[in-house]
């Protein structure tokens, strides 16, 4: 597995949204405007990744805290079909990324 490929696919997704699907949890998906707005931008801009938190290299987990609240954001990898895991996460060509942000207390 390509992991430096993988970490490139992931910024890159997480950066402009382009490319996957996004789930927000009811608990995110409620947010005022403003507030999602800032969750989103945090989201595509996180960059604080540590061998706690991405212990795989591949940039695919993050934990953000706005205003008190915490929310968690995690890139999972499919299949074009979105029916199975990814055969090679480092293709585009078969496979989607799915990026999930939900608050912490919703996990």
């Amino acid at each position: 597995m390509d992991t430096h490929r993988i970490r490139e696919l992931n910024d890159a997704f997480r950066g402009n949204l382009a490319g996957g699907k996004v789930m927000l949890t009811p608990g995110v998906s409620e947010l005022p405007e403003q507030n999602l707005h800032q969750l989103m931008l945090s989201v595509c801009t996180f960059s604080a990744f540590t061998a706690g938190n991405d212990p795989h290299g591949e940039h695919d987990f993050g934990s953000i805290e706005i205003e008190g609240c915490t929310y968690f954001w995690k890139i999972d990898y499919y299949d074009r079909s979105l029916e199975y895991g990814s055969p090679d996460p480092g293709d585009p060509a078969v496979t989607t990324r799915v990026l999930t942000i939900m608050r912490a207390d919703e996990y």
